[in-house]
């Protein structure tokens, strides 16, 4: 087989979870250490990477991406690994806040590939998609010898993958909020529980402010491994771009803080350091907004209920300071184990109670437009995403759209609705229906599945860096 970046790829989803897998199928942390020794690797391999490790429910990616600016900012070699990416599989493996390249991506995975069984046997399973990605970052950052590597956890903490990581130097939890239930709930202690699985004696540990129930179990699991954890308030002295980073970019500041404090003695103009990685971070797909002649877009990634009624906050903020003589849009395409019909109402109900009424609502796929450049889910519906009892398999994608639009009528009959195939089809349907000279603020949310592929046809993305000129 050819050892190309195509390849690559092909062999890695060959690996993904089965729709169905448990949380003992989908986690092989056992496995993981016995998959690094036959990489070559040891714990002390993993240990000089000085790993700075970030689990949580809400803003791991946003605040694990604020850490690795901070750091960088600091004249550090920063490797940093995150989980989903927003167009290329690369984006999850970075150097200094760049993707490896494509180039490079292959001939790092191949060599990680041919190492590792093809076949599971009694003693050792073969390691699925995710567990390949954190080998190969590993990989990767090991042979670059990385000053430090942020890692964010998958989904839970204490039985992912990235927990291998015996020894942290920091360890860092985001909001905590319900999801992922059928892995980690079934309430929101256990799932606490499952976020604090990466406090390892040791290290230093930071947490966002939590309720009451989740700030009871992480002190717990604290007190057992001999940790000390530090809740994060916001800061807000901090100059952010938008408001809605603030929770993530306080916690990072303490993190990198901690970080550099204990690595980096004799380090001056902190203060410098840290307010340069802000201005620097970047993070597409949350909470992004930018101006577009009288288009004014806001896209956000979220996919939760928590993280879906902050996006909803956030757009509704932005609407008071236009004023009531604004068309208001949402786009919005969400396909998941999830109730989607849920976060929908969660989504209309946020805004309603923000005051903000939408004139036109869009829905659509995941597929990015006609010309076969597709991101889509399967086409079969194997999701539990409606509050009723419906013959999955039978339900075609328009079908789909179509129950959106019936769930949106109800909640909202005033609303023009309109059912889209694919993404550049959406954006286009805002064009036609406000043929005015009058602003247009589009919110378009639901999954990064979605807003990838709308940043990408709104021109907002930098092109995917190819070839040899990476980190």
């Amino acid at each position: 087989m050819e050892e190309s970046y195509e390849n690559a790829l092909k062999c890695l989803h060959s690996r993904k979870a089965q729709p169905r897998a448990t949380l003992d199928e989908m986690r092989g942390l056992d496995d993981m250490s016995k998959w690094i020794e036959l990489l070559g690797y040891s714990g002390k391999h993993l240990d000089s990477l000085n790993i700075i490790h970030v689990a949580g429910t809400d803003g791991k990616g946003s605040t694990s991406a604020y850490i690795a600016s901070i750091l960088k900012a600091s004249g550090k070699k920063v490797g940093l690994y995150t989980s989903p990416h927003l167009r290329d599989t690369r984006e999850r493996i970075r150097i200094n806040g760049r993707p490896i390249s494509d180039t490079r991506f292959a001939a790092e995975f191949f060599e990680v590939w041919e190492k590792l069984p093809k076949t599971p046997t009694m003693e050792l399973d073969i390691p699925r998609y995710l567990q390949l990605l954190a080998l190969l970052s590993f990989h990767v950052f090991i042979k670059e010898k990385v000053d430090v590597a942020v890692y964010e956890a998958h989904m839970g903490g204490r039985y992912d993958a990235t927990n291998v990581i015996q020894s942290p130097i920091v360890a860092v939890i985001t909001h905590v909020a319900k999801d992922h239930v059928r892995y980690l709930g079934p309430n929101i202690e256990k799932i606490a529980w499952h976020k604090a699985g990466i406090l390892k004696t040791g290290c230093l540990a930071f947490s966002s402010i939590q309720e009451p129930a989740v700030e009871e179990v992480l002190n717990r699991v604290a007190a057992e491994t001999e940790v000390t954890i530090k809740f994060i308030s916001k800061d807000t002295r901090l100059p952010l771009a938008t408001e809605a980073q603030r929770e993530n970019c306080s916690l990072a500041v303490a993190a990198a803080n901690a970080w550099l404090s204990l690595k980096a003695d004799g380090l001056k103009n902190l203060h410098s350091i840290i307010l340069d990685g802000i201005k620097h971070f970047s993070w597409p797909g949350r909470y992004d907004q930018f101006q577009e002649g009288k288009y004014q877009w806001f896209l956000d990634g979220a996919h939760n209920e928590s993280s879906l009624s902050n996006t909803a906050r956030w757009f509704a903020e932005a609407c008071r300071t236009k004023g009531s003589d604004v068309t208001k849009i949402l786009i919005f395409a969400h396909f998941s184990k999830r109730n989607s019909i849920e976060l929908l109402r969660l989504v209309q109900r946020s805004l309603i109670s923000a005051d903000v009424h939408l004139g036109h609502v869009i829905f659509t796929t995941y597929k990015k437009s006609h010309d076969g450049n597709v991101k889509s889910r399967p086409t079969k519906a194997k999701q539990n995403w409606l509050t009723h009892t419906v013959d999955q398999d039978k339900i075609s994608r328009a079908g789909e759209l179509e129950l959106f639009r019936q769930a949106w009528r109800e909640l909202d009959p005033d609303a023009m609705v309109w059912c889209e195939d694919t993404v550049e089809d959406a954006l286009n349907r805002t064009r036609i229906i406000t043929q005015t000279d009058s602003e247009i603020q589009t919110l378009v949310t639901g999954s990064l599945h979605l807003v990838g592929p709308a940043l990408d046809l709104l021109g907002y993305l930098k092109p995917v860096r190819v070839g040899q000129t990476s980190a």
